[in-house]
């Protein structure tokens, strides 16, 4: 009897062996990479009012893209609206908007509207745009709507905004 429970024990003890933890001090977490783009573009009839933008490296399936546009400066500072932007007519009805999707290799920028080609040059050409590159981790928790907010969550400084030219 006392072969028998010592053959287990050491069989037990081998078949443990193999129960062992590492712990991978290489991981890198590369969902929490955050960055910002600024293109300027001009929506036209030859572009179909769109601007594709290419994301390279392609972004996680998991981030999220968000999409400035530079509306103007109000007491010295940037004024970013968020897109979907819709602008609309005295009556309530719209008349032009911007907006765009994204996949994970690029971003398209579109405007819309009934009658694009009256929308005037001021909004059409030379639009100053951002695009910010959400890590999934905080997706949720930033108030997207304020793009110094977003900026400063993210701790991205002016200085690592990439400008992209179209």
């Amino acid at each position: 009897m006392k072969k028998i429970i010592t053959l287990l024990a050491v069989i037990g003890m081998f078949s443990l062996q193999g129960c062992t933890t590492t712990t991978d001090s290489n991981n890198v977490d590369n969902d929490t990479i955050s960055e910002v783009f600024e293109v300027t573009a001009s929506f036209n009839s030859v572009n179909n009012y769109s601007k594709v933008v290419t994301l390279n490296p392609p972004i996680f399936t998991s981030d999220v893209i968000l999409v400035y546009r530079l509306a103007g400066i109000y007491q010295g500072k940037d004024v970013w609206k968020l897109l979907p932007e819709t602008r609309f007519f005295s009556d309530g009805t719209m008349d032009f908007g911007y907006d765009f999707d994204f996949t994970v290799n690029d971003v398209n920028i579109f405007m819309v509207g009934n009658d694009l080609l009256t929308v005037t040059n001021d909004f059409r050409l030379n639009q100053v745009l951002r695009i910010v590159i959400v890590p999934a981790r905080f997706a949720n928790s930033l108030k997207s709507t304020n793009y110094v907010s977003v900026i400063t969550a993210l701790k991205i400084n002016e200085n690592q905004i990439q400008k992209i030219n179209l």
